[in-house]
């Protein structure tokens, strides 16, 4: 407004796209999942333990954990951005699960009759282990992701310390903070109220349930085995089969187009001819207004719509009809394409690079056999190339014999064109003060029509003035639109868009295929833009899952003093979260991404503290006596509410994140689905078929000791 105040009154500037408004959006509304996320875990937490007063314990957990992140944030040089926003979200979920631990074991001590301040005390030994276990073990996970290169080292960052840092903040808290709390607001509670009495009793019936299906499981181990080698062997397969991109296509509010001109096309002719793709896209349902940036050679164009919640399609299904109707202009080919989640150099679904030592006219016969292929696929929307020999040229051949004959020289011949004709600049001159370059060429008729070319005369050393055509000749030629070359070598691109529904990793393996069928041996193909990224960084995340789980199996060695417990705790639940979250990755309910692999590396931290709350507390059984059968039968029952709580606040704290809609959405429902699938039917999983994995791999460590004794004496 302020630069339009200083204009002349017949113009204005107007803004022609903003670029901003859809980051404005999807930060609004992940601040709106992060206020629902934490009225939900609120009421869920209130609900399990029955009381306000309970669970005031775990709530205090979030703000001080949240703002510990945001300080830490801040302290880092880190901003509040999308993906730090999202990790305060994810972090909602988390936070409170080591605190619920604590008030419910110190709730439990307090009604056996032990006293509220001995049972703070009990509670603080008991968990001490298990809960900085728990906490080290969520935390690590993200530790390799801080550690990338690339792309998604640069995007991910910043969410992995600002969760890790929020997870470690909350475990600091449940073993100083939640034990005095306890203490405090349960001390009156050896007689519970009304709704504390209907919580217990629901989980008591529920522990009764469970104990008699554990005693069945436990009794048929050999059977629980072989469901449990079943799922690890769907994990492969239902992982092939699902879908792979490396981010989910947002709702940006607009649609990009390349244009691509005719050859030899002016200025002029294009902006003239924008009217015919302005018009093709009228009928667009929320159309608001479109930009353009036009040269000779085409440019670049935007239909930009209303927002998400004013439509009833989204621009991914607007992407068909706009290319139906842009395929009926004929003066410009005009490629439209959404805008890539994440920041690339392309500007296409697929960008796919042939390399060859070849001439492009060699070349060219197999980008048509390419092209054909794509087109019959069923996978692309349209596929193009910038192998395109349609540029009409004039060659002039020179009898150089004859020029020499007349006293001509070559260079005389080629100065004197190129003087006419190169629009080169060759001197200034200056009028009023001001400066003015002195470029030579030709009249218009003699570059229009190239048969006027052998009309010029040129003059040789001697003064001698002869028509061109005297001694030349035209050739009239087609030649490629561009010269492409890719690492030194003649190249050319494939790019296309992909028919909705179809991912980015499909269209880019069917072209590889392609490739290895159609091309000779000394062919070669590379990827450019977000295809590029796909290859290079496409299941870096799942390297760093790799890492992760190395990391975390050597900290709960030193844990546990030994290596077999720890290996019971992740294979006893984090292939089984896998494979529950890759079931729904399989029906189609969200693909394999980056960020569907953040929650993957997640969920390793939730199942894991699963396991380690009824593994600890089953070896503590086993060391005053018990056998690993009643050790591990009570341990899981006695936990079974801890974990039911604890994953209970973790998918339903986690559920919006599923639910949500408008700008970013696709993103946070990537992760919101694997994390709450994951531990909705992982969690199921685990309560039964770890109890077996213990007693079939647990270590018989009071025989080693009464062995030790024994050699000792």
């Amino acid at each position: 407004d302020s630069a339009n105040d200083r204009l002349p009154s017949d113009l204005e500037i107007q803004l022609g796209y903003d670029c901003t408004k859809y980051m404005r959006s999807a930060l609004k509304e992940i601040v709106i999942t992060l206020l629902e996320t934490i009225m939900l875990v609120g009421l869920v937490v209130t609900i399990f333990m029955g009381s306000v007063r309970n669970a005031l314990v775990p709530l205090i957990t979030i703000p001080v954990s949240l703002l510990g992140a945001v300080a830490a944030i801040y302290a880092m040089g880190f901003s509040l951005n999308l993906l730090t926003i999202l990790a305060i979200v994810l972090a909602v979920g988390l936070v409170v699960d080591d605190a619920i631990v604590v008030v419910e074991n110190v709730s439990r001590l307090i009604r056996s009759g032990v006293n509220p301040n001995l049972a703070a005390m009990q509670s603080s030994r008991q968990l001490f282990s298990p809960i900085f276990s728990m906490t080290l073990t969520l935390a690590i996970v993200y530790l390799p992701i801080g550690f990338l290169s690339g792309l998604t080292g640069a995007l991910f960052k910043e969410f992995a310390f600002t969760l890790a840092i929020a997870v470690i903040i909350s475990g600091i808290i449940a073993v100083t903070l939640s034990p005095v709390m306890s203490a405090t607001v349960c001390r009156n509670q050896i007689l519970p109220g009304k709704t504390e009495k209907l919580a217990d009793g629901i989980f008591d019936r529920v522990r009764a349930g469970y104990a008699s299906l554990l005693k069945k499981s436990l009794n048929s181990s050999g059977s629980v085995l072989i469901v449990y080698l079943f799922s690890i062997l769907l994990i492969p397969l239902l992982y092939v089969f699902s879908k792979q991109e490396l981010a989910p296509i947002e709702d940006t509010g607009s649609l990009m187009m390349i244009i691509k001109a005719p050859p030899n096309a002016s200025l002029e002719f294009n902006t003239s001819s924008m009217s015919g793709v302005v018009s093709a896209l009228e009928d667009l349902p929320g159309r608001e207004q479109m930009w353009q940036r036009l040269q000779e050679a085409g440019g670049f164009a935007g239909q930009t719509f209303s927002d998400h919640d004013e439509r009833d399609v989204s621009v991914q299904e607007l992407l068909p009809l706009a290319f139906n109707n842009l395929s009926r202009v004929p003066e410009l080919k005009a490629l439209p394409t959404l805008e890539t989640s994440l920041p690339t150099a392309g500007n296409f679904d697929v960008e796919f690079v042939v390399q060859s030592s070849e001439s492009l006219d060699e070349m060219y016969p197999y980008v048509q056999q390419m092209l054909s292929a794509a087109a019959s696929s069923g996978l692309y929307l349209y596929t193009d190339t910038d192998l395109v020999i349609d540029l009409p040229q004039v060659n002039i051949k020179i009898d150089y014999e004859l020029a020499a004959d007349l006293g001509f020289s070559h260079g005389e011949v080629m100065s004197q064109l190129g003087f006419f004709y190169a629009e080169e600049f060759i001197e200034q001159f200056n009028i009023n003060d001001r400066a003015y370059k002195i470029i030579p060429m030709a009249a218009e008729d003699f570059r229009d029509n190239p048969s006027r070319l052998l009309d010029l005369m040129v003059t040789n050393a001697a003064g001698l003035s002869v028509p061109l055509s005297s001694l030349a000749v035209i050739e009239r030629v087609v030649a490629p639109r561009s010269l492409g070359r890719f690492e030194q070598k003649n190249a050319f691109r494939i790019f296309g868009a992909l028919i909705p529904g179809r991912t980015k990793e499909e269209g880019l393996e069917f072209l590889e295929r392609t490739a290895e069928e159609v091309l000779p041996a000394n062919y070669s193909y590379d990827y450019a833009g977000e295809s590029r990224q796909i290859r290079k960084e496409g299941n870096s995340l799942f390297s760093a899952l790799a890492i992760a789980l190395v990391i975390v199996y050597f900290v709960l060695a030193v844990q546990f003093n030994c290596f077999r417990n720890p290996l019971i705790i992740l294979m006893g639940s984090v292939p089984l979260g896998f494979m529950s979250a890759l079931l729904f990755t399989y029906l189609d309910f969200t693909t394999i991404n980056i960020y569907s692999q953040i929650g993957f590396i997640t969920l390793v931290g939730l199942v894991s503290k699963n396991a380690i709350l009824i593994v600890q507390f089953a070896n503590s059984l086993y060391e005053t006596g018990m056998s690993r059968y009643d050790a591990i039968f009570q341990g899981a029952a006695v936990r079974l509410r801890p974990v039911l709580m604890t994953s209970g606040a973790t998918i339903l704290g986690h559920f919006p994140l599923v639910l949500v809609t408008g700008a970013g959405a696709e993103a946070r429902n990537s992760i919101g689905i694997i994390l709450v699938a994951g531990m909705l039917v992982g969690t199921l999983f685990t309560i039964f078929i770890l109890p077996s994995l213990y007693l079939w791999f647990s270590s018989s460590s009071r025989e080693k000791d009464a062995r030790e004794v024994k050699v000792s004496v």
